[in-house]
């Protein structure tokens, strides 16, 4: 953790979240619409630093947890203990350079759930980095899925859905969307603080049916469970490609 908070790119990442919160609500007379706007940015910036930083960490640290390897230490003691380094740093990162700033400008309950998701799908994020860097023995290919997971998430996976909402306008998808948008851990998040922003009256009968179960506290407290999935399911395996490769 000591490692990667004095990392210059850590440091950047939240100096550079701190100028865009600060920035965001200093301009925006309604914090509300600061919140939303900021939430854009979030939702961009925050799981292609995470996804990237990782990967490229984790390939830099090849001579150290081959070391690390060499003693002995439990492979599944480095690999979580790389996780938890991971996480713990990019999580603190985000909270000081745009939680703290929302809590000051927005302090309520959206603000503490924004909080929450972002630093579950920085999380996220690193678990995918992590499996993604272990399955790949090249560092350029590494960080080439990792980029291309990234991009999934964040852009083709809406394209896909659009798609399917073109093909099959006359049935009834809402219900559909609801388990699709949890496919997509970006999607999950981006959901959760519209409906708690009240924008879901924007989204026509799909807001509706979305804000009759995630605006509940069953269907918050479900995606905050498939979030959690989301980080366990890629470490989990991670972990079990990392026990069984030979370095």
């Amino acid at each position: 953790m000591v490692d990667i908070f004095r990392n210059r790119v850590v440091l950047t990442y939240t100096l550079t979240l701190l100028v865009m919160s600060v920035s965001v609500f200093s301009l925006e007379s309604n914090p509300a619409k600061g919140v939303l706007t900021l939430l854009n940015l979030v939702l961009f910036l925050v799981p292609l630093v995470s996804i990237i930083f990782s990967t490229i960490y984790i390939y830099n640290s090849a001579e150290f947890i081959e070391l690390l390897v060499s003693q002995p230490i439990k492979r599944q003691s480095i690999w979580l203990s790389l996780f938890l380094g991971l996480s713990v740093s990019l999580t603190s990162a985000f909270i000081l350079g745009a939680g703290i700033p929302m809590l000051i400008y927005q302090p309520s309950i959206n603000s503490v759930i924004m909080i929450t998701t972002g630093s579950l799908l920085t999380m996220v994020f690193v678990a995918i980095a992590m499996w993604s860097a272990v399955i790949m023995r090249d560092k350029a290919k590494g960080i080439g899925i990792a980029i291309l997971l990234w991009m999934y998430f964040a852009i083709i996976f809406d394209g896909f859905v659009l798609f399917l909402l073109f093909q099959f306008d006359e049935y009834p998808l809402e219900k559909a969307m609801m388990f699709l948008s949890g496919l997509n851990p970006i999607d999950l998040c981006r959901i959760n603080i519209l409906l708690r922003l009240d924008i879901s009256a924007l989204m026509g009968y799909t807001g509706a049916v979305f804000k009759s179960f995630f605006g509940t506290s069953l269907g918050f407290f479900t995606s905050i469970l498939v979030l959690i999935v989301w980080i366990i399911l890629p470490l989990l395996i991670s972990l079990r490609k990392f026990k069984a490769k030979d370095l």
